[in-house]
């Protein structure tokens, strides 16, 4: 077997040699919480008959009795009581089962070789023997925090992928992990078992809220411990190892969750590129951008692309309403769809809409949570959309929008451009509306690139969608007219950017008269300053972030080629090249920055900020309007009253 260049593989008698001291916590121990609250025993179902199985004798003449349990923690008398009185242990009881005793394994396993790539080991063998130095007793102390939370977020991480595949539609809220110990790495177990004894004891009613119940409880468990080991010490030689458990397909590396890489099942229509009718540029960078993500090397989990400074992360869909946003959104999905099923790599899409607004509060930034970290997974190929994003992210400071919609927002400014955000090229996301000045500016702006969904804007254009919606049921003839070649991506993209060499929006158009009047033609990196300074005032959301936009838009730009059908057709001829390789092919293609590209990315950017900028102060203008309608009618009733 090979690992990658970063793996370590975490040899299998390593793991099993530790099961029967898992199985020895499963079967029980002696535990008093320190921080949870112990949840009373489920009630009786009915007079006589309790929630524990009875055990009878098959053998005639042979008297038994039910051992009654003693007080502490017993797991497995707990997971077999999952289904009531069946005296029989279920498939499912015993998926779990093999499953708890599995993740504790490779816990203590993981734990053990951390303690010997430290100084943990020889500190407590110096403790057992009463001979540890009085100086380093809080190296030992932190060591033994630093062993906790390694032990229990490999065990929820471990746990989580094992019950992944058995997981069914039921799902089950457990509420945050309380009895979390950093004493040492026993300690830690022995809470975190207390706390999924409580939590199958308040949920497992059956075996489909069983398994749910474990698996939700693993989530929590790495959750929490993830928080916990931002700010904790000696956690380094964790963090900067990777181990592959292969016979469960399991990555540990640090304290990222792991997941098997399985596909989503896609049940859209998708379109073909000569389907998507105008949009020039939207479409243009859409295709690439779906051939730029197939660039992404598993074993270095990095985009050539990124290296060189050309993905687009996020990016920003905007147009009036049937434009074609949806149907860009269907183009790009079914072409990485189709190049993942020839490549062999796993794919998944993903759409966050309103059904994750929920009255619960928490419950809205956990689905959007849930719904980043299953696009970012890299061991896959990914694709996230945000449809009507207006709607779904609230504006901060706008009394309309609702706690669950500012949680949303909260979430995805983190998750776009938070201080933990890392890009590896794997996945983008696209955010999608009709009415984009409702979107949270700083939101807004976390969206690297704009794409302006304007739908048909020529004859041609509008003949070839009428044609296209037609279909063949039909002898209407053609006309003088070549169908699609308007849709000739090329030449149309050609003439769309070669039209943002000058502003299109009033406001910015006086701005950049203004500048070129006082400095002449903008051919030099200062005179660009200075029209970048004169936006800035006439518009102060203009800031930092907008710049860095604009420059990785222009980086994009200087990736303008379309990596060949063929590489994507024949996986050999690029995919499933070395990284390096893929890294000088991509180098040969780059072309060169010219000042061109840097005005008209600077005016397709503010372009859409002024159009933004304008529609937002009009509605709020027109708010206000109505707000002083219906405070002088109230006035006018009141008076009217009085009188």
């Amino acid at each position: 077997m090979t690992m990658t260049s970063d793996l370590m593989e975490l040899p299998e008698a390593d793991i099993q040699k530790h099961y029967p001291a898992a199985l020895a916590m499963m079967q029980g121990f002696d535990h008093a919480p320190r921080i949870g609250s112990a949840t009373e025993e489920r009630v009786e179902r009915s007079s006589g008959i309790g929630t524990r199985r009875r055990f009878r004798s098959t053998t005639p003449g042979l008297v038994t009795r039910r051992v009654e349990r003693p007080e502490g923690v017993h797991l497995l008398e707990r997971i077999e009581a999952a289904d009531g009185d069946d005296a029989l242990v279920s498939p499912a009881q015993a998926q779990v089962m093999n499953g708890l005793r599995r993740a504790l394994a490779i816990s203590l396993a993981v734990a053990e070789t951390y303690a010997e790539r430290t100084a943990l080991a020889d500190l407590k063998r110096a403790n057992l023997a009463g001979d540890l130095p009085a100086a380093r007793k809080t190296e030992f102390s932190e060591l033994l925090a630093a062993e906790a939370l390694i032990s229990l977020h490999v065990l929820g991480n471990a746990l989580a992928v094992l019950m992944s595949s058995h997981l069914g539609e039921v799902t089950v809220e457990v509420g945050e992990v309380e009895e979390l110990l950093t004493d040492n790495g026993q300690l830690a177990l022995h809470g975190a078992l207390w706390e999924l004894d409580q939590d199958i004891a308040r949920h497992a009613s059956d075996d489909m809220r069983l398994v749910a119940t474990v698996a939700a409880f693993a989530e929590q468990v790495m959750d929490k411990v993830a928080m916990r080991a931002q700010m904790a010490p000696r956690l380094e030689p964790f963090r900067m190892a990777a181990w592959k458990v292969e016979a469960d397909d399991l990555t540990i590396r640090g304290f990222e969750p792991a997941s098997r890489a399985k596909s989503t099942t896609l049940t859209m229509a998708f379109k073909k590129p000569h389907e998507v009718v105008g949009n020039h540029i939207a479409k243009y960078q859409a295709m690439r951008l779906a051939k730029m993500i197939m660039a992404y090397d598993f074993d270095r989990r990095l985009n050539p692309f990124v290296e060189l400074g050309g993905f687009i992360f996020t990016f920003m869909g905007d147009g009036r309403p049937g434009t074609g946003k949806t149907t860009l959104i269907q183009m790009m999905a079914g072409m990485i769809n189709d190049y993942c099923q020839v490549a062999g790599y796993p794919f998944r899409y993903q759409n966050l809409s309103t059904d994750n607004i929920d009255s619960y509060q928490g419950k809205s930034g956990q689905n959007a949570k849930a719904f980043i970290n299953t696009v970012i997974d890299p061991t896959v190929i990914g694709f996230g959309t945000i449809d009507d994003i207006d709607t779904l992210a609230g504006k901060r400071g706008d009394r309309q929008s609702s706690a669950g919609q500012l949680e949303i927002t909260a979430v995805l400014m983190e998750s776009f451009a938070g201080a933990n955000t890392v890009v590896r090229g794997n996945c983008t996301f696209g955010m999608f509306s009709n009415y984009p000045e409702n979107v949270d500016d700083a939101l807004r702006q976390r969206a690297g690139a704009r794409f302006l969904v304007d739908g048909p804007q020529t004859q041609e254009d509008y003949i070839d969608i009428l044609a296209l919606l037609m279909g063949k049921n039909h002898d209407i003839p053609l006309g003088a007219h070549e169908l699609y070649a308007a849709q000739e991506i090329k030449t149309a993209v050609a003439a769309s950017f070669e039209g943002h060499s000058r502003p299109h929006e009033e406001g910015l158009m006086r701005v950049f008269e203004q500048v070129s009047d006082q400095v002449g033609e903008l051919d030099t990196i200062a005179k660009l300053g200075t029209y970048l300074k004169g936006i800035q005032e006439a518009d102060d959301r203009f800031t930092g972030r907008a710049i860095k936009n604009i420059t990785d838009a222009v980086k994009v730009r200087a990736m303008d080629f379309e990596l060949p059908d063929e590489w994507m057709e024949e996986p050999d001829l690029f995919l499933f090249q070395p990284y390096e390789a893929k890294l000088g092919m991509i180098g040969e293609l780059r072309q060169p920055i010219t000042v061109e590209m840097v005005i008209q990315e600077i005016n397709r950017y503010a372009d859409s900020e002024f159009r933004y900028a304008d529609k937002s102060d009009e509605v709020a203008i027109e708010d206000m309007v109505r707000d002083f309608g219906r405070t002088e009618e109230a006035k006018r009733r009141y008076l009217e009253g009085k009188e």
